[in-house]
């Protein structure tokens, strides 16, 4: 990562983590609270449990003053045209150089991403580690939405899902400590 941090100083460049998650229509219970003596309930259509996937990115900028989370909802898996598609907003939102660290499912590692990488001299893609999601803050941001956003949280459909996460989206990506906070657990600091 030194080598990372060092090259986006000299190219002026933006250091962003990306990952990949799910979400469901099924409530993921967390603790809560009830008056004694009775059971909370939590209440929910319980219909084909329908899968939406989320491509997020934590953007930093190489001196450390600006920290910023995108996220593209996507229905069902993660395809190779979803990831160039993010990676084309990205773009149009964090002009200039940018370095991408990732981990090595198969969309970052296809074909069409790496034709893609090659055309685009703004572009630096470096693969994480295997097995070191620790290493990656966006895996802070996904608990944080996990436990914030769909913790006890029984949606009415896709939509209202969709909806929740990119309502806490925008309250995310104006928390700059918090964002920081995700960069220092993953054991990375900028200057």
């Amino acid at each position: 990562m030194a080598g990372c941090k060092k090259n986006a100083a000299q190219r002026g460049a933006y250091i962003v983590f990306i990952d990949e998650s799910g979400f469901s229509e099924r409530p993921s219970v967390q603790r809560t609270w009830a008056p004694r003596g009775e059971t909370p309930v939590l209440t929910h259509r319980f219909r084909n449990w329908m899968h939406l996937s989320a491509i997020g990115a934590t953007a930093y900028s190489s001196q450390g003053r600006r920290a910023r989370f995108f996220l593209m909802l996507v229905d069902g898996a993660v395809r190779s045209p979803d990831i160039l598609r993010f990676l084309k907003h990205l773009h149009r939102h964090l002009p200039g150089p940018m370095i991408v660290l990732w981990d090595g499912v198969n969309p970052h590692r296809s074909l069409q991403t790496r034709h893609f990488a090659e055309r685009c001299p703004w572009l630096t893609l470096v693969r994480l580690p295997a097995y070191a999601p620790d290493l990656n803050p966006v895996e802070g941001a996904w608990s944080w939405f996990k436990r914030t956003v769909a913790g006890n949280f029984c949606p009415e459909g896709h939509r209202s899902l969709r909806h929740a996460l990119r309502r806490a989206r925008r309250r995310l990506t104006r928390q700059r400590p918090l964002l920081l906070g995700f960069l220092h657990k993953s054991g990375f600091s900028l200057p």
